[in-house]
């Protein structure tokens, strides 16, 4: 289908080696292999992959290169990978290995440099600025630094636009209160960073169902990213990774298609 359309990512994360789950990021529970999750989603037509190393900028490592590698050569999709990303060199590396997007988030609240550093080398489309989001004790939401598990005091939405004007090509926004919880995308906080951002917004934490997805997307999203909905299924939450028909994916997120 030709046109332009809202797009559906799984957004799956990596710890040592393998695929696990969070819930408001904390209790990573093991679900699986991710090159056995990557045929599957290939199978599916899904339109991006997501992979975030939840442990790398945590502990001050590299990438796992070796295993990056692996991922994005059974990739039929574009991939974006996020995780212990702290240098130019360590994302030429990626590139190098079948990265397309870089997703860069605790060295974003601290050196907006190396934002610029890797727009000028990599250019806009390749690079992600991603914003963790958490309320305080008041209910205020403030950006959270998740690889020092602590609130900082920066505004979401002055932040999105300080990584806009810096070059990112799109923005990504996960609610950690909502992060695997199922109970629906924080809309509110999705318009007020939508309306001040001229670029793509990814928006991630507590799709539920399509519906969800539709709402989101109503709010000011370009993009709905989601864990659990793609690795739990049913009331008991079973692992079983899936992704919604291809076909029905078009038809309800489709817009201005040819």
């Amino acid at each position: 289908m030709s046109g332009v359309y809202n797009r559906v990512i799984p957004c799956l994360l990596l710890q040592d080696g393998g695929l696990v789950k969070t819930e408001r990021f904390k209790n990573p529970k093991y679900v699986g292999d991710p090159i056995n999750a990557i045929r599957i989603f290939n199978d599916k037509y899904v339109d991006e992959l997501i992979f975030l190393d939840i442990n790398a900028s945590r502990l001050n490592k590299e990438p796992d290169y070796d295993l990056i590698a692996r991922i994005a050569g059974e990739c039929f999709m574009p991939l974006c990978y996020g995780g212990g990303i702290k240098t130019l060199e360590q994302a030429r590396k990626l590139v190098a290995i079948g990265v397309e997007k870089i997703s860069i988030n605790s060295m974003a609240i601290y050196d907006l440099e190396l934002i610029k550093q890797l727009v000028s080398e990599l250019g806009s489309q390749s690079v992600v600025g991603a914003i963790d989001i958490k309320r305080n004790f008041w209910g205020k939401e403030y950006v959270y630094d998740a690889s020092k598990s602590r609130l900082t005091n920066l505004n979401p939405q002055i932040h999105a636009q300080n990584l806009v004007d810096a070059g990112v090509g799109e923005i990504f926004i996960n609610d950690v209160s909502r992060d695997g919880t199922f109970s629906g995308y924080n809309t509110a906080l999705v318009s007020s960073i939508a309306d001040k951002i001229n670029v793509p917004l990814i928006v991630c934490g507590g799709a539920s169902s399509i519906g969800d997805m539709q709402d989101v997307f109503m709010a000011g999203a370009s993009a709905a990213a989601a864990g659990s909905l793609f690795v739990f299924y049913g009331p008991h939450r079973a692992v079983l990774i899936n992704y919604p028909d291809y076909s029905i994916v078009k038809k309800l997120f489709s817009s201005n298609a040819a």
